[in-house]
């Protein structure tokens, strides 16, 4: 069998510079996205949003999903279609789910420089739209040793 030659267009895209990597919160916006859209089964889009410093950094990340995505989680992880109302306690799997796509986002390229004291994003679906938030440790060696023990009981 023998091969094609390259076209100017793929030759000049092997040989670009790998650009910079991307920001934690750049790859974990996507990641959510993905996760939720898989886990809910219907399309979601997570948009990043500023999100208020809290007064004290946690030892562990704590995240903080609205009412209304506790509600949505329910609901389509039940097996429902339309969200009615809104959730009056945050779902143990949702916050096992959040912890889990951090971790992996953590340790697949910990940032160099300084964490953010906490995230937020807009979570959009033709259902609901809901906003979470987390707030992170101030120290990258808290933050992987976290982020390793997720992933070992996870």
């Amino acid at each position: 069998m023998q091969l094609l030659e390259l076209t100017p267009a793929e030759i000049a895209f092997l040989s670009a510079p790998s650009s910079a990597p991307d920001g934690l919160q750049t790859r974990l916006t996507r990641k959510l996205a993905a996760t939720l859209s898989a886990r809910l089964r219907l399309p979601v889009q997570a948009t990043a949003q500023p999100a208020p410093a809290p007064v004290d950094a946690p030892v562990t990340p704590v995240w903080q999903p609205d009412a209304v995505l506790a509600s949505l989680w329910l609901t389509r992880r039940l097996g429902g279609r339309h969200v009615a109302g809104a959730g009056s306690f945050v779902p143990a799997t949702l916050v096992r789910t959040l912890d889990a796509v951090l971790a992996e986002c953590w340790l697949d390229a910990p940032p160099q420089a300084a964490l953010p004291a906490a995230l937020a994003w807009r979570i959009t679906t033709d259902l609901a739209q809901a906003t979470v938030a987390v707030q992170v440790p101030r120290f990258p060696t808290d933050m992987t040793r976290w982020a390793q023990e997720v992933i070992r009981h996870g």
